[in-house]
């Protein structure tokens, strides 16, 4: 097949390099406002240029079987809508749109049109994520009472890109506000959140938390706890563990874990440490635009739809208000604002 990618940024050009890895992609034709980055990344994997003037036009003429979206998240909304009235199945790195009233219009607009969309949580395609689902939807821990899920990034994104995030929750926490929802089954009724500011002065001058941790309310009574920081020195921490009344696993545990023991004797992890997420989630990727290329063909259907991922948005706007107002906030209540 032939898939075009529009926007060869950090995750574009990614992107690029594990669908050129793919045996079902055939051929790449990639666009972004930055000509040389997409003439560099044409080069680099063989693909063909297409120049950007006003729209994905010509990249859409260009007789593609489906479109990877990795451009800036404020034009998310129209690139999915261009695919869209293609005809073309589409890819969206998350978030479907910048705010939640975007993305809704967005949802309504295509949810008659039959084209698939697949919006990218790399993490459902993680094999312990995917292990930890298959375990619960067994039965295999019993009832769960509790679920803690941690996303520590080694350092902090540049001021730039903060000002720009909508916040913590927004750009970080969401992938644990998805990953909680995949994993459990469950949906999240209220939340309480809470935020400091330990780091890079940045942060807090654009009105954003640096370290947050969030407790959630799932609708069968489980307690899910988050926590989230842009600092953490020892690498790119990502774990989830989940606790029943038969048993308890966690995902994450393996030696490249960047965190130290000080138990005598215990040497665990003795790995390098992760430090990146590419770096933690490299198979996930592959796996992720693989589920996509199935999704083209018709194979299957699309494993992370735009509802999903407004759910989690839902949630990152509870957390967020529950942070400002220092009250809890139910997503009942962010939903209808």
């Amino acid at each position: 097949m032939r898939i075009g990618i529009l926007g060869l940024g950090r995750i574009g050009a990614f992107h690029a390099e594990t669908l050129s890895s793919l045996d079902a992609v055939e051929s790449l034709v990639v666009t972004d406002p930055f000509a040389d980055a997409a003439k560099a990344a044409a080069e680099r994997f063989g693909a063909e240029f297409v120049k950007v003037v006003d729209s994905p036009e010509a990249l859409l003429a260009a007789g593609v079987d489906g479109i990877v979206v990795a451009a800036a998240t404020d034009a998310h909304p129209a690139l999915i809508l261009a695919g869209v009235e293609a005809g073309v199945p589409v890819f969206c790195e998350k978030p479907v749109a910048k705010t939640m009233t975007e993305g809704v219009e967005v949802l309504k607009a295509v949810q008659d049109s039959g084209v698939p969309i697949q919006i990218g949580y790399n993490r459902r395609f993680d094999a312990g994520f995917a292990a930890a689902r298959a375990a619960v939807q067994a039965g295999e821990l019993g009832k769960l009472h509790t679920v803690r899920s941690t996303t520590l990034d080694p350092a902090p994104p540049p001021a730039a890109y903060v000002a720009a995030s909508g916040g913590i929750f927004r750009d970080c926490s969401v992938h644990d506000f998805d990953i909680i929802r995949w994993v459990t089954g469950r949906e999240v009724t209220e939340v309480y959140a809470v935020g400091g500011n330990r780091g890079a002065d940045y942060i807090k001058e654009a009105g954003d938390a640096d370290t947050t941790g969030a407790i959630l309310t799932l609708d069968d009574g489980t307690i899910a706890v988050v926590s989230n920081s842009r600092h953490n020195a020892r690498g790119y921490d990502v774990r989830m563990e989940l606790h029943g009344f038969t048993d308890s696993i966690a995902v994450g545990l393996d030696d490249k874990l960047p965190l130290r023991s000080v138990e005598p004797g215990v040497t665990f992890p003795s790995g390098t440490p992760h430090d990146f997420f590419m770096d933690r989630f490299t198979a996930a990727y592959r796996a992720e635009l693989t589920a996509f290329t199935e999704v083209v063909t018709g194979a299957r259907p699309s494993p992370c739809t735009i509802e999903d991922a407004l759910e989690a948005g839902w949630i990152a706007e509870a957390c967020t208000l529950s942070l400002h107002e220092h009250r809890p906030v139910t997503i009942a209540e962010v939903r209808r604002a």
